[in-house]
């Protein structure tokens, strides 16, 4: 198994600002301005956002937030593995720890929003158990974009 980790970091790091903006430049390409709805770093910075690095033998390779909306629900954004670490299940276990992260902080559901572009990201989704919805927050409607989520408790957990 790779020696890949993963923990929660400050995203104003060199590294991971090279990662940021290769996620950018790779979401400019596949989608015009107004589609695109990825968060800047001071968002990622606020104390509603936890923001996970992976690192693979030290270098980083992927990155994740949590966007805590403040009524039991949160949202993914700035999911980015580099290309040159693809096939290392960063983007599934970077998945999985947020998941995890959620489920310690008491949330009920995890909400996201990505590009119809991106096969392999809504693949992931859709294995880890997210289901389409419409869309939610501030979000409009958008040919080009997937509004996906997966409830972290089951309304039997609710009544425990």
């Amino acid at each position: 198994m790779p020696d890949v980790t993963i923990a929660e970091e400050l995203p104003r790091q060199p590294e991971i600002l090279r990662l940021l903006e290769m996620s950018d430049a790779y979401a400019a390409l596949l989608y015009p301005a107004e589609s695109n709805h990825l968060v800047d770093v001071p968002t990622l910075e606020k104390p509603s956002v936890s923001f996970f690095v992976a690192r693979f033998d030290g270098i980083v390779v992927g990155c994740c937030a949590l966007v805590e909306a403040g009524d039991g629900s949160a949202e993914i954004n700035r999911m980015f593995v580099d290309p040159q670490a693809r096939g290392l299940k960063v983007g599934k276990r970077l998945l999985q720890t947020v998941e995890r992260h959620g489920e310690n902080c008491g949330l009920d559901i995890i909400r996201l929003e990505t590009g119809i572009h991106q096969p392999e990201a809504i693949g992931l989704y859709r294995s880890a158990g997210y289901v389409e919805r419409p869309p939610f927050g501030n979000y409009q409607p958008d040919p080009l974009s997937l509004f996906m989520e997966k409830a972290l408790r089951t309304p039997a957990d609710l009544d425990r």
